[in-house]
């Protein structure tokens, strides 16, 4: 029999009994009560047992199991409308050709891939129960997070985030010894890369932890995907380290697009893919399909809610702080969590301490020898310096011929990431690194600014190209480049985005006056938590108001200063008070009117409001006959 699975380390994520009601307040002003209501995918949360997941056409509540071989498994229990997430189809819209397909079936018509603006109905949801129920297992998880739709998710032509397959889908390359050479369609996630690699180097396994958090045989202390052995030629050579491209921001398609049309332009890719196996419909990556959890879970093989860099900006209920992760960018590797193990670490348990890793600018660097995010260099800094002035020079004419400045600034980055790579392998000599992971931020920046198709965006992956022939240079100057694994991937896709829309959506609940701390894609609410209690004399009633936030040591602080009504069930008042320092209240009742019969009414300008009977029973709408209709539900 399945054993129920729910979120692993539950601390206030998801939505507990003081916040059914401004949940769904926020639920409705998502998909019905704002402008929100056209540019929302999807709401999931958790509540009372179960995930759900809420769109316009329909919800459905499901449960997480495991099954007698310890394998994980998604149970629908309830249905009202449509399953928002019926079609999990991995291979969906893979091409630029798809793309303008589905935005010709969403009523979109174009023939510029730039303006293919795909509705719902045209694209799919890979891996969504999985993906979604992840989120709530970390701590720092949202009570809701909120998925757009494809087109809808800001002011730059090219977006990321949602759930969607456009967005979620990147590319995946292994190319060098080891692999099974040529194209292969393949389910496969970036859960599995850490894992492939793992096994295409015949690395050890341990005692970890499997997807479900049980105690098991893994290349990774916390290792929520599998090797993809479908790749693995296991009668040849090992590789003797592994050099990981980590192309940000590139779509799956534009690659592939490339690939077909203009493979001179990126010869050295094109190399990686002539010698290596390239997914025919890369890898869907974590949820949300953002920087800095992606690059995490790139580098741990675990999902953003057992590694607990689940948003670029998270918040930390226990200590009423937000934490901006990718605003902050330099020190960051404190907020993984110690249950997971990078790939960096892995590479130093096997093969020794004296290993030298490297992160090159990546999100993720913890373990890393060197790591300038973490304000960790290997090799001569006036050496770096002098070398990065030296190639400053090359950079594009066209971002400041487009007056795009900040194209300017990320190619500089790039060009200080080639720096401190000839340093690296300068000052290693005879020891070079076992372990690089290389991110290269222009065709991020490009496809944001751009778009995910357009001629800017190219100009920056063929600029990438030519540094990635570079490496490719140093490495075989030195008698690596044979030797060496590389991995090519992205953190997420990139979506076209209807700019003048200047959509964001998961805001609009705050601009009804719902409290909370609205870091998009993900919303924490600030609520209340009622203590109601009648006295032995059935006489009076006392509420006390608290933080429903725990503090570090669990409990839940009382509220000064509450504005607590005491009515009856037709509105009328019959008491009011404010919260003492203790967050307590006490009225007087009326001797003909039973607990059922009276409506407590609680407020403060820090939280959202609270309306409850005098049982301590919600009153709120119902959202399912205000979305649906009075009927419909399908239960399982």
């Amino acid at each position: 029999m399945n054993r129920e699975y729910g979120p692993e380390r539950l601390a206030g994520q998801g939505l507990d009994s003081n916040q059914y009601e401004s949940g769904d307040r926020a639920i409705l002003a998502l998909l019905d009560g704002t402008r929100a209501r056209d540019e929302v995918d999807l709401v999931a949360t958790w509540r009372n047992g179960a995930y759900e997941i809420w769109s316009r056409r329909g919800m459905i509540r499901f449960k997480r199991t495991i099954d007698d071989h310890g394998e994980l498994q998604f149970e629908t229990i309830e249905r009202f409308g449509e399953n928002p997430v019926a079609n999990q189809d991995p291979f969906a819209i893979s091409t630029i050709e798809e793309e303008i397909d589905g935005a010709r079936r969403s009523g979109h018509p174009t023939e510029d891939a730039n303006r293919a603006f795909l509705e719902p109905q045209a694209i799919t949801h890979p891996y969504a129960l999985e993906r979604i129920a992840q989120v709530f297992d970390s701590p720092r998880g949202p009570d809701l997070i909120v998925s757009p739709k494809a087109f809808t998710y800001g002011i730059q032509p090219g977006q990321h985030g949602a759930l969607d397959v456009v967005q979620s889908r990147a590319p995946l390359i292994f190319s060098g010894p080891g692999v099974r050479l040529g194209s292969v369609k393949l389910m496969a996630r970036h859960v599995d890369v850490a894992p492939t690699i793992a096994e295409l180097l015949d690395f050890p396994k341990i005692e970890g932890h499997d997807a479900a958090g049980r105690p098991a045989q893994v290349y990774l202390k916390r290792q929520d995907g599998r090797a993809l052995d479908e790749i693995a030629d296991s009668s040849a050579a090992r590789a003797e380290r592994v050099y990981m491209i980590l192309l940000d921001g590139l779509s799956h398609s534009e690659l592939v697009y490339q690939l077909s049309n203009n493979v001179a332009s990126i010869p050295n890719l094109a190399t990686l893919v002539d010698r290596g196996a390239m997914l025919s419909h890369g890898s869907i990556v974590n949820f949300p399909s953002i920087t800095w959890p992606s690059h995490s879970t790139i580098l741990t093989g675990a999902w953003c809610g057992h590694h607990d860099v689940v948003n670029p900006t998270f918040h930390l209920r226990e200590h009423r702080e937000t934490v901006p992760i990718q605003g902050n960018i330099f020190e960051t590797e404190r907020f993984l969590n110690s249950a997971v193990e990078t790939l960096y670490e892995m590479f130093k348990r096997v093969k020794g301490a004296g290993a030298i890793t490297a992160s090159i600018h990546e999100p993720q660097g913890r373990g890393a020898d060197h790591a300038v995010f973490e304000r960790r260099i290997v090799g001569d800094k006036v050496r770096l310096k002098a070398l990065t002035q030296q190639m400053s020079g090359d950079i594009s004419p066209r971002w400041m011929a487009d007056d795009n400045p900040n194209l300017r600034r990320e190619e500089v980055v790039d060009i200080r990431g080639m720096a401190q790579v000839r340093v690296l392998f300068e000052h290693c000599g005879d020891n070079p690194p076992v372990f690089v992971a290389h991110e290269f931020v222009l065709t991020d920046g490009a496809g944001h600014d751009y778009g995910p198709h357009h001629e800017g965006l190219r100009e920056a992956l063929y600029r990438t190209d030519r540094r990635i022939g570079e490496l490719f240079e140093m490495l075989r100057a030195r008698g690596l480049f044979e030797s060496t694994l590389f991995v090519v991937t992205s953190d997420h896709g990139m979506a076209a985005q209807q700019v003048e829309l200047k959509a964001n959506p998961a805001a609009e609940p705050a601009a009804i006056g719902m409290k909370g701390v609205f870091a998009e894609p993900m919303i924490y609410l600030r609520d209340l938590a009622l203590e109601i209690e009648r006295a032995r004399d059935l006489r009076s009633i006392r509420v006390t108001v608290m933080d429903n936030d725990h503090l570090p040591d669990g409990e839940h602080p009382p509220l000064n200063g509450a504005r607590v009504v005491l009515e009856r069930a037709d509105g009328r008042v019959l008491a009011e008070a404010t919260t003492s320092v203790e967050g307590r209240v006490a009225f007087a009742t009326p001797a003909d009117l039973s607990d059922r019969e009276l409506r407590i009414v609680v407020e403060h300008e820090d939280f959202n409001s609270r309306h409850v009977r005098g049982d301590g029973a919600s009153l709120h709408e119902d959202i399912r006959r205000i979305l649906y209709g009075a009927g419909g539900a399908v239960r399982a």
